[in-house]
C-alpha cells in the first residue's frame, strides 16, 4: 500500500464500521453469535415491554413483505384479546430472526433488535468493542485537522452508539460527528449517499467514504463521493480489477490529509 493523498476539497470522511474501523471477527464471533445465543432469553425477559413490541412488531411487518420468500418464517399476530400465548409467539420471532440472520439479512427490523440486545450487553458489561488500532488516533488528527467524521453502516444508529461508547478505547462517541444506518437507503444504492451529503449539508466531492466492500464503494462513486477501499486482516478478497480500479489502503494512518502535505 502507498500513502494515499485526500483530495483537497474534502471536508468530510465517512467510516464503515465492519472490516473498515472494526475487525470483521468481531462482529462475526461476538455481536452476532450474542445475539443467536440469547435472543430467546432476551424476549421473554422484555415481552410485556413497548420497546420489545415495537421491535416484534416491525420484524413482523417485515416478515409480512419477506411472506413471497423461499423459506421465509411467518409471525402470526397478536389476537388482541390478551388470550395469545407469548411462548408460541416469542419462538414464532426466534425462528424469523434464526432465517434472517442465516441470510445475512440487513432488514431495519433485525438490526433494530440486535442493536437493543447489544445495548443491554454492553451496559451491563458483557462485552466491549474491538477497533483497529490505527482508527482511533487517526480520527483525532482527522478532526484536529478540522475535518469532520460521520458513521454510515449497516448495523442501527443505536448500535453505531453503543460501540464507539463502550469500547475498548472507552468512551469515543464525541469522536463522531453523526451516524447513518440503512434508514436513510442502502449502502449498495448511490442515492443513499446524496442523501448523506444533503443531511450534512456538503456536496458529495466534499466526502471521502473509507469501506471495504467494493459495491459499496462503486455506489458511492456513482455519486461523486471519493473513495477508498480498506484492506484489513479476514476482509473479503478484492479481484484484480478492483485493486487496479479503486484506491487502497491497508490503515487510516496511509491517508495524507491536504493540511498535512
Amino acid at each position: 500500500m502507498v500513502v494515499l493523498s485526500v483530495p483537497a476539497e474534502v471536508s468530510v470522511i465517512l467510516l464503515d464500521i465492519e472490516g473498515t474501523t472494526t475487525p470483521i471477527a468481531f462482529v462475526k464471533d461476538i455481536l452476532f453469535p450474542y445475539v443467536k445465543e440469547n435472543v430467546k432469553e432476551y424476549l421473554q425477559t422484555h415481552w410485556e415491554e413497548e420497546e420489545c413490541q415495537q421491535d416484534v412488531n416491525l420484524l413482523r411487518k417485515q416478515a409480512e413483505e419477506d411472506s413471497h420468500l423461499d423459506g421465509a418464517v411467518p409471525i402470526p399476530a397478536a389476537s388482541g384479546n390478551g388470550a395469545d400465548d407469548p411462548h408460541w409467539m416469542i419462538q414464532a420471532v426466534v425462528d424469523n430472526v434464526y432465517w434472517q440472520m442465516s441470510l445475512d439479512r440487513k432488514t431495519t427490523a433485525l438490526k433494530q433488535l440486535q442493536g437493543h440486545m447489544w445495548r443491554a450487553a454492553f451496559k451491563a458489561g458483557h462485552m466491549k468493542a474491538e477497533f483497529f488500532e490505527d482508527v482511533v488516533p487517526a480520527i483525532r488528527k482527522w478532526r484536529e485537522a478540522g475535518m469532520k467524521v460521520y458513521i454510515y453502516s449497516s448495523g442501527s444508529v443505536e448500535a453505531q452508539k453503543l460501540l464507539f461508547g463502550h469500547s475498548t478505547e472507552g468512551d469515543i462517541l464525541e469522536l463522531v460527528d453523526g451516524h447513518f444506518d440503512t434508514r436513510i437507503g442502502h449502502k449498495v444504492e448511490s442515492e443513499s449517499y446524496r442523501k448523506i451529503a444533503s443531511s450534512i449539508g456538503c456536496s458529495t466531492n466534499n466526502i471521502l467514504f473509507l469501506t471495504d466492500v467494493s459495491r459499496e464503494a462503486s455506489a458511492a462513486e456513482e455519486a461523486a463521493v471519493h473513495v477508498a477501499v480498506v484492506v484489513r486482516p479476514g476482509n473479503a478478497g478484492l479481484t484484480d480489477d478492483e485493486k487496479s480500479h479503486f484506491s487502497l489502503i491497508a490503515s487510516f494512518s496511509d491517508l495524507c490529509l491536504p493540511s498535512s502535505t
